[in-house]
């Protein structure tokens, strides 16, 4: 049984504030063009190009826009200490987030008023996701697919053997 760590990383219409500037939200479709395009997207720990974790191109990571948001599913490679990193603190809900990397190509703003000024994003050029324990957008998700306890268990206690192996402490 494969390891798998799904979840949205963006969520349609929520906002959040950017650097005490403006806010911010990600309208519905916003992927739509730049999936169409099929790019390689890469899913990091942490925004880390060191530690990659799936990409499209090898179909260890898989996206799909539904009216929720960006829906990712990510099969995970316990033999790599990045890996292993992934599934244990997802397991655990350590990290429980995403971020991700783009380029606006779209974007509409709206005056505050007595708030921030609001930027919607329309249309991204989408090249990375990330598994984040500090999201910009805190309403990401990232969870092990089974909702079961018991294959959670049991994907916690193979990871814990792979890292006991390689000698890596456990938390």
């Amino acid at each position: 049984m494969a390891d798998v760590i799904t979840g949205f990383a963006v969520v349609f219409g929520d906002e959040t504030v950017i650097a005490g500037e403006f806010r911010e939200r990600i309208a519905p479709g916003a992927f739509t063009r730049t999936l169409k395009e099929k790019p390689d997207v890469v899913m990091l720990l942490d925004h880390d190009s060191g530690r990659v974790l799936g990409r499209t191109a090898a179909a260890t990571l898989s996206l799909r826009e539904n009216s929720a948001g960006l829906y990712f599913a990510l099969t995970v490679d316990p033999s790599t200490p990045e890996g292993q990193t992934a599934l244990g603190t997802v397991s655990r809900q350590d990290i429980r987030g995403c971020s991700f990397g783009f380029r606006v190509r779209a974007e509409e703003w709206q005056d505050g008023g007595d708030r921030l000024p609001l930027r919607t994003i329309t249309d991204v050029d989408l090249f990375e996701l990330t598994l984040t324990a500090f999201p910009a957008y805190p309403t990401t998700s990232a969870a092990m697919r089974s909702t079961a306890n018991t294959n959670n268990q049991a994907a916690r206690r193979r990871v814990e053997a792979k890292m006991r192996k390689r000698n890596i402490p456990l938390a």
